[in-house]
């Protein structure tokens, strides 16, 4: 591992991007060193140079994951005293911002939810510990459903708003603007909180 942290950072990206996308693609069992190391334009014997074998790669990935999820919640979702629509918004403006930094992290992570393979299951227990953390926002706190008109089903909201926020994530592209999309979040929430 010290050997690939010492590399250039544009030659790590290279690495950690093919790696992510293809797993993210694929799964862990059917991703092939070969494939990866062809996508990042190196040897397949570097690969192993660096993390020894694939499992120490996805490793290194689920760790890699974790920190930039951590680092970035801690950064950009200051929560306290928001209502749930405006954690809602903090929640999907944050995870527009990591699809855009990161495009290949999101497909990866999804794909952990999916993982079977037992070689990885203490490594996914661990990024979906994060992942969870990093969802946590979206969901009522104590009293909060007293935000709603009478007759509202809260938990109905709560799964409307996170099938809403998952689809917003999922469509988002390269070409689109975080803020524009987070405007957009912002001005449907508004409308909902409003309604309901």
């Amino acid at each position: 591992m010290k050997k690939f942290l010492s590399l250039p950072a544009e030659k790590q990206n290279r690495i950690v991007t093919a790696a992510m996308t293809l797993f993210g693609e694929v799964g862990y069992n059917k991703a092939y060193i070969s494939e990866i190391a062809s996508a990042a334009n190196i040897s397949k014997a570097l690969i192993f140079h660096y993390f020894a074998s694939k499992k120490g790669l996805y490793a290194y990935l689920v760790y890699y994951t974790g920190k930039i999820v951590m680092t970035e919640a801690q950064n950009s979702r200051d929560t306290e005293g928001k209502d749930f629509f405006e954690r809602a918004l903090i929640t999907i403006k944050f995870r527009l911002t990591l699809k855009s930094r990161y495009p290949a992290m999101n497909s990866f992570i999804d794909s952990v939810f999916n993982e079977q393979d037992e070689e990885v299951a203490a490594d996914i227990e661990r990024l979906l510990a994060i992942a969870t953390d990093m969802h946590a926002g979206i969901g009522l706190l104590p009293g909060e459903e007293k935000l709603f008109k009478s007759g509202a089903l809260p938990q109905y909201i709560v799964k409307l708003v996170d099938k809403y926020a998952e689809g917003v994530v999922n469509s988002f592209n390269s070409d689109d603007s975080v803020d524009e999309t987070a405007k957009e979040v912002a001005e449907c929430l508004n409308m909902l909180k409003s309604a309901l």
